[in-house]
């Protein structure tokens, strides 16, 4: 995506673009990057800037547009929404008809034009046929974020801010890994920290303030209280946490960060992760970054927990998830904690 965004900014246009995958935010933010590469200003980007959508236009039809001169500029951008649900003509003879041209027309674009598809996650089958085939050299992903920590922290750094550790690993388990609402948390955390005099540096006070984390009852502190096999404290937290933010809702934010928790215990527990070194440890346990920071804690952490323990955690982590998608019936939200918390640490 680098590459892609350098040759954008460069003025380096593709006549076809096509970007593939569920990162909604991220391809609307490259198609405004072509759209203000490929014109000189707002008002003549508006007026040669054309958006359909899938389901009422053809292959034949997009085809027919993308063939048609601009009206007094030397260029157009036609962007294609939903295009993984591409009209299709009625008969087999018509679609064969419409996928020639298509094909013809991918062969030797027009100059003139600069199309940009835009399609959700196709399944492998599908992109290896006609029309996605077709456009396999034009083709860009954008999968759901696996590192949203790293996208965090980049997307600070372009603004010019820096993410202390604790304020990183804060707004990473509190905000949904979308690349959209990580943005908009950005936004506003940048705002708020701007009022503050000195280092442009985000902490995790910012974050409690402006993401809504109480201080005391958050999953950072339950992570100690865990790790400290802490029964009672581990109980009273989580079950704050799930009056704080609702008892399903809450219940399972904790069972997935505990699961995270338990599964980098597990490994840490390895004789051979043991002996690796702190940066290698990091990749093992997934932690990349600023997130590198706390492989001494989870050092300490594994003390408290053989890989038996851990497994059994995790094992009790799955039945819980299990029974909050409605896999095993449970009495209510509270005895599904009180029992997880129970296997976990009595």
């Amino acid at each position: 995506m680098e590459t892609l965004k350098k040759n954008i900014l460069a003025g380096s246009l593709s006549p076809v673009y096509f970007f593939h995958g569920p990162e909604s935010y991220l391809k609307e933010e490259f198609t405004a990057l072509i759209k203000s590469a490929a014109f000189p200003d707002e008002a003549e980007a508006a007026a040669n800037t054309r958006v359909v959508y899938g389901p009422d236009t053809s292959l034949g039809e997009l085809v027919a547009l993308a063939s048609e001169y601009p009206m007094f500029t030397p260029r157009q951008l036609i962007v294609v929404r939903q295009f993984d649900k591409i009209k299709k003509p009625a008969g087999k003879d018509q679609q064969k008809q419409h996928e020639m041209k298509f094909a013809g027309y991918m062969k030797n674009p027009a100059e003139f034009t600069i199309l940009v598809f835009d399609a959700e996650q196709l399944d492998k089958k599908d992109v290896d046929k006609p029309p996605y085939s077709l456009l396999k050299s034009f083709r860009h992903d954008f999968p759901l974020l696996k590192t949203p920590d790293l996208f965090a922290a980049a997307r600070a750094h372009e603004a010019g801010w820096e993410f202390d550790p604790e304020a990183l690993k804060a707004f990473t388990a509190y905000i949904q890994p979308s690349s959209r609402e990580i943005c908009q948390e950005i936004e506003k955390l940048t705002t708020y920290a701007s009022s503050r005099q000195g280092e442009r540096r985000i902490t995790a006070a910012d974050v409690y303030e402006c993401v809504g984390i109480s201080k005391t009852y958050n999953v950072f502190e339950l992570e100690k209280a865990v790790a400290g096999r802490n029964l009672r404290l581990s109980s009273g937290i989580s079950l704050m946490i799930m009056e704080r933010e609702g008892q399903k809702e809450g219940l399972g934010n904790i069972v997935r960060y505990l699961t995270t928790f338990f599964m980098r215990l597990w490994k840490i527990a390895q004789p051979e992760v043991r002996a690796m070194p702190q940066g290698e440890i990091a990749k093992v346990l997934g932690m990349y970054g600023r997130q590198e920071y706390f492989v001494r804690s989870y050092i300490s952490y594994a003390g408290a927990f053989s890989a038996i323990q851990a497994e059994r955690a995790i094992t009790a982590l799955k039945d819980t998830d299990a029974a909050l998608k409605g896999l095993s019936p449970y009495p209510d939200e509270k005895y599904l904690l009180l029992r997880l918390m129970q296997q976990l640490l009595g």
